[in-house]
């Protein structure tokens, strides 16, 4: 007799401590909401693009429904509306970079994704965390191979093209296959996962 009561006093404990579990789960879900989504798809992407150099449609598509469902649950139709929102404006914001060939369509895709998850205003302001994450992974890089001084060089080519109206030379081409790549998506996680640890204490 005693070992069934052991048994079902140890089966309520578990039960409701995942039931407590559960509910600190969810409490942070309605909290932090988007940004939930929105680091997962920031993680995976930057894992992703720092190792295979590409970022996969699966992610960025998954990501963007995750953001519109998330948010269409916490916030109804405002919600909805916020992340359509968003995911046009990464997507238009982004557009001429992926057509000039300066970002991939990859992390296009990713930003649309995440405009989703964050909408307009949060999405801003990662972007501008990411710009310049990117900026200073650019020029760890640069001084790390010892191209500091040919970079310079480039930059004051294209200063000298623009303002003489002409176009630089095929050195300092955005299509030039010597020149420094930097992993985007490894920017964005980076702005992603500071900006979310921000308003998580925030919240706090």
């Amino acid at each position: 007799m005693w070992l069934l009561e052991t048994i079902q006093y140890i089966g309520m404990c578990a039960t409701a401590s995942l039931t407590a579990v559960l509910v600190l789960l969810f409490r942070a879900w309605r909290e932090l909401g988007p940004w939930t989504p929105a680091a997962g798809l920031a993680l995976c992407a930057g894992v992703w693009d720092a190792r295979w150099r590409r970022i996969p449609n699966w992610l960025t598509v998954s990501g963007a429904v995750a953001g519109i469902a998330t948010n269409a649950i916490l916030f109804h139709w405002l919600g909805l509306k916020m992340a359509l929102l968003g995911m046009l404006l990464g997507l238009a914001l982004l557009l001429p970079f992926v057509l000039v060939r300066s970002l991939g369509a990859g992390d296009w895709k990713l930003v649309g994704a995440l405009g989703a998850c964050l909408g307009p205003r949060p999405l801003l302001a990662v972007l501008f965390g990411a710009i310049l994450a990117a900026g200073a992974m650019a020029l760890v890089i640069i001084v790390w191979k010892g191209r500091l001084k040919q970079t310079l060089v480039n930059i004051i080519r294209m200063l000298a093209a623009v303002f003489s109206l002409r176009a630089p030379g095929p050195e300092v081409s955005l299509d030039n296959p010597e020149s420094t790549k930097i992993p985007f998506g490894v920017a964005v996680a980076v702005a992603v996962v500071l900006y979310g640890i921000a308003a998580a204490m925030g919240k706090a």
